[in-house]
């Protein structure tokens, strides 16, 4: 009964969130400047998690200023909104996010580039969009697992749209997210499987003691600085120190 009694009074308050993001969207964020609309997209997303009952603790040094290739594990749909609550970023998402209902237009408001893995072209697109977000001092987001897991180990990962920010000498910055339920690492706030997307929210909403860990590890290159390794080789290198904080907890 308390669960229900939860969800209901988060679900009101989520709600009348997406309508004001709804609105801000349409009408507001058009007219702002880029650091107008990253305060407003920070903000916002802190106000998602905090509805959501979500905690979401930080450690390490991100990197605030100039481009940057932010690559992190994926396990929910929250993911994105977690790390623009830390600094505004522009994601690479997969086509289906785009149809997402209220959720699938918003982020698209705010700037992330949609991948359709099925069309032969689509890496090539995506690696252009890359390209202008970085000549604009971006934050980029990238998932390379390419699907959600259940956040206690990471996927291997695709290593093409690596190839974008090691061309730009942009930074490359592995991000691990680390979920924790009740005090316990748990994959239950996980999008996975069958579930959907009104089913996933209901059991986020209806939780209490949701916290996610955010850690900003070093970058493995630096702006202006050509890798010395290759994708695939860079690619392993972040993803096993990912892994590796994943795994610690």
């Amino acid at each position: 009964m308390i669960a229900y009694l939860r969800f209901f009074v988060r679900a009101i308050f989520l709600i009348l969130l997406l309508l004001s993001g709804l609105l801000t969207a349409a009408i507001a964020l058009p007219f702002m400047n880029r650091p107008v609309q990253d305060a407003v997209t920070k903000a916002w997303s802190c106000c998602l998690m905090l509805v959501c009952g979500v905690k979401v603790v930080r450690h390490g040094t991100p990197i605030m200023s100039g481009p940057v290739l932010w690559v992190a594990n994926h396990v929910s749909w929250i993911d994105i909104f977690i790390l623009n609550s830390w600094r505004a970023t522009s994601f690479i998402a997969k086509q289906e996010i785009r149809r997402w209902p209220v959720i699938g237009w918003l982020v698209a408001r705010v700037g992330t580039v949609f991948i359709d893995r099925g069309q032969r072209q689509a890496i090539g697109r995506v690696s252009e969009s890359m390209k202008r977000l970085f000549e604009r001092n971006i934050c980029v987001g990238l998932f390379p697992e390419g699907t959600t897991s259940d956040g206690l180990d990471v996927k291997p990962f695709s290593t093409s749209l690596f190839e974008p920010a090691m061309r730009a000498h942009v930074a490359i910055q592995p991000v691990a997210l680390v979920f924790w339920y009740e005090g316990q690492r748990s994959g239950k706030m996980a999008f996975i499987g069958d579930q959907t997307l009104i089913g996933n929210i209901w059991v986020l909403l209806s939780a209490r003691h949701v916290c996610v860990e955010v850690y900003c590890l070093p970058a493995v290159t630096q702006n202006g600085q050509p890798s010395p390794l290759g994708r695939a080789e860079l690619a392993a290198q972040v993803r096993d120190a990912i892994r590796a904080k994943v795994a610690q907890g």
